[in-house]
């Protein structure tokens, strides 16, 4: 059993986690402000949903790299996954992939038979798609004769589906509408997962290298991946602020919404430590830490636009 939760790369669900929450907590400002009903299950659901994406994509993952010989080629214990190291053999791993699918499909069609039926049976159908294309886009992130990782594509991919398709769908799920403004806490989210993405891509550049991965990261090269990984780490509390300035809250100087904005200081830090590492296995204690970071975002502008009413 042990394998198998090492294998889920715990780490990483409070990345997935963020943009559930900044999408369903801001939803749950705007229909109090509106006199609207936020459902606690929907959100519950949500949860779960997003937990067993992240896993099924973790799964998948491990047994993509594994069967392609990607991971073998790594340097370090830190590093051995679960089927390169043989301790789950590939065969395990490809029934837990499809189990996960089908665990990640039953709670998507419950989820969304909360929240869309039986009022809005196009969104039901709109969603169900959506519910679709995320299963299909954590398999196929290395699994399949051209997964989209190995052609430099997966920053795309987890900006849209960890950013924007989490928190504006999220959203969309209590609210019943779609608000243009909700992009830029959407677009936040998706930037900071593409940080942890790069980070991690980063790290492993000479391993993709020698496997033929072709990263975002190894196309640019180290140096090149470092300035993108400063920007990435730059512009999510800035689109937060704009979110929050549109909404009003300077001119009405309700500050304490701003709250969020003592991340600053940490992620300054952060980039500051990140900027200093020469050896790209340095990079490694960085991802968790990017992850908390954007959760600690969620949360905190969460509790901003919730608690201090």
């Amino acid at each position: 059993m042990s394998d198998w939760i090492k294998a889920a790369r715990l780490r990483t669900l409070p990345l997935s986690l963020s943009g559930i929450i900044m999408g369903s907590f801001i939803a749950k400002w705007r229909l109090w402000g509106e006199g609207g009903i936020w459902d606690w299950k929907i959100f519950a659901l949500a949860l779960l949903v997003t937990l067993l994406y992240q896993v099924l994509s973790n799964y998948a993952n491990d047994y993509g790299d594994g069967v392609k010989g990607t991971d073998a080629k790594r340097i370090g214990e830190a590093e051995a996954r679960a089927v390169a190291s043989g301790k789950i053999t590939a065969k395990q791993m490809r029934n837990a992939v499809i189990l996960f699918a089908i665990f990640s499909l039953v709670a998507t069609v419950a989820l969304l038979y909360l929240a869309f039926i039986p009022k809005y049976m196009n969104e039901f159908y709109i969603f169900i798609g959506l519910g679709v294309a995320s299963i299909l886009a954590a398999i196929g992130y290395t699994i399949g004769k051209k997964p989209y990782g190995y052609m430099g594509l997966g920053d795309i991919f987890v900006f849209v589906f960890f950013g924007l398709v989490s928190v504006c769908g999220s959203y969309f799920l209590f609210t019943k509408t779609f608000s243009w403004d909700i992009l830029l806490p959407g677009a936040a989210v998706g930037m900071m997962s593409m940080a942890v993405l790069n980070l991690n891509n980063m790290r492993d550049i000479e391993s993709d290298r020698l496997s033929g991965k072709k990263s975002l990261a190894l196309r640019m090269g180290f140096k090149n991946a470092m300035l993108y990984e400063m920007v990435l780490l730059q512009f999510p509390l800035i689109l937060i602020l704009i979110f929050l300035a549109l909404n009003g809250f300077i001119q009405s100087q309700q500050y304490y919404v701003f709250i969020v904005m003592i991340l600053l200081i940490p992620m300054a830090k952060l980039r500051r430590k990140i900027m200093s590492v020469k050896e790209p296995k340095e990079l490694d204690p960085f991802l968790k830490q990017v992850g908390i970071l954007t959760f600690m975002m969620a949360v905190l502008t969460a509790f901003g636009l919730n608690f201090f009413k």
